[in-house]
């Protein structure tokens, strides 16, 4: 029993798992920003433009049968305006430059089998020694400074598009 507990207690505490439940919150957190986004500004000037904050109220009948148009055209004004302040919102991020520092390209430290970015010299959770001979300090700086310059070019080529 104590074997298991140990693992799940190395699952549950692990890395991917906690960055996995902040993501989680910060991802529900920012949902709830954009929504509001979407109704309080968004849908406010649909009811300045229109007369009326949504469409509930126009309906088909056919017969006895109602058919709610107004609904789903609310509905689906409602999602395309949220999918367009999330596009809006990641472009900005993007044009910042905040989303790149992180390298999605990974490979397993084959000390402490962590995951660790391809171009890593040093394994950032046991601090081994990933390449055969570690370059100077002047080298290393100017790898860093090279690396920094491809991603401000690629950067400045996103925002030209």
């Amino acid at each position: 029993m104590g074997k298991v507990w140990r693992e799940f207690r190395s699952f549950a505490m692990g890395a991917n798992v906690i960055e996995l439940a902040l993501g989680f919150i910060i991802g529900a957190a920012f949902s709830k920003l954009v929504e509001a986004f979407a109704q309080n500004i968004v849908m406010d000037s649909v009811a300045v433009l229109f007369g009326q904050p949504d469409f509930a109220s126009l309906n088909i009948r056919i017969g006895r049968s109602k058919i709610e148009v107004g609904a789903f055209l609310s509905q689906l004004l409602s999602f395309l305006l949220l999918a367009w302040a999330l596009f809006a919102l990641v472009k900005l991020i993007s044009a910042l430059g905040l989303g790149e520092r992180r390298s999605f390209e990974q490979r397993e430290c084959p000390y402490c089998l962590e995951f660790v970015p391809t171009r890593a010299l040093i394994c950032k959770y046991c601090r081994q020694q990933l390449v055969d001979e570690l370059p100077s300090l002047e080298e290393a700086q100017r790898r860093h400074e090279e690396l920094h310059g491809r991603r401000m070019m690629s950067i400045r080529q996103r925002e030209k598009t």
